[in-house]
């Protein structure tokens, strides 16, 4: 069915931005969900000139999960109904655990996955209402195994919103509710500018359009792109622990 109406979280900058603009593009009605309200603006304004979208704004700190619920079902009584809501809002500031930044490494667990789980809740709920829904995650390629250093809590939180979600998959699989989780490779956004050249990266232009595209075959998983990241994800799976250290 086409997905109309798609509520973003973190939408203000990266991958929830770019998506914004893809879905906007093909003429779909958004609602864009972030902390930063004047961010959010700024994206509505160019949404609109650029392809005449309809755009609804909501500030929304995702960790708190009480305005998550409120937000989610205040959107679905003004509109009537939310085709897609893409679970996309995290941060990446993990450092490697043991050297004193234990704050660092539990905002990014609570943010992307002890949010995650709120919106999770808060979209089936709506969903089931509804009695229909595509729900996407956006989980990570590092999900596929324990990484090293910087990356150890990052990973393990993409983990473990990627079993969340095939849990929620696994409940609704003879409902009229899809689940997809996403696991895109090196997409280049303001979440890793800073970082070193990565392997097989992506622009953001170009990582965004290839998400759309995943997303809108609503399949079970996706690797993003394709090419080269499903046949690396086995082999993630099964190579030996410091031949993996290593690849960091």
């Amino acid at each position: 069915m086409k997905r109309k109406i798609i509520l973003i979280t973190g939408a203000s900058s990266g991958l929830g931005a770019g998506l914004a603009r893809e879905f906007a593009a093909q003429g779909c009605h958004l609602v864009l969900c972030a902390r930063r309200l004047d961010r959010l603006a700024s994206l509505r304004q160019e949404l609109v000139e650029r392809f005449g979208a309809r755009v609804e704004l909501a500030e929304l700190d995702v960790t708190d999960h009480t305005s998550v619920f409120a937000v989610f079902r205040e959107i679905a009584g003004a509109l009537g109904a939310i085709d897609r809501i893409i679970v996309n809002a995290g941060i990446g500031e993990g450092r490697s655990i043991g050297t004193g930044h234990f704050e660092l490494n539990r905002r990014t667990l609570e943010t992307n996955l002890i949010a995650g789980l709120a919106q999770c809740e808060a979209a089936v709920e709506t969903f089931r209402a509804q009695g229909y829904g595509h729900l996407v995650l956006m989980s990570s390629m590092s999900a596929a195994r324990g990484m090293p250093r910087h990356l150890t809590a990052y990973a393990a939180s993409k983990a473990g919103l990627a079993h969340l979600a095939e849990g929620i998959r696994a409940e609704l699989l003879r409902t009229s509710i899809r689940v997809t989780t996403l696991f895109p490779g090196y997409i280049r956004t303001e979440l890793n500018e800073g970082a070193k050249r990565l392997p097989f990266e992506l622009d953001v232009v170009s990582g965004c359009r290839a998400l759309a595209r995943a997303i809108n075959k609503e399949p079970a998983t996706a690797c993003v792109p394709a090419w080269p990241w499903r046949p690396i994800w086995p082999l993630l799976r099964h190579l030996p622990l410091r031949w993996v250290s290593a690849l960091q």
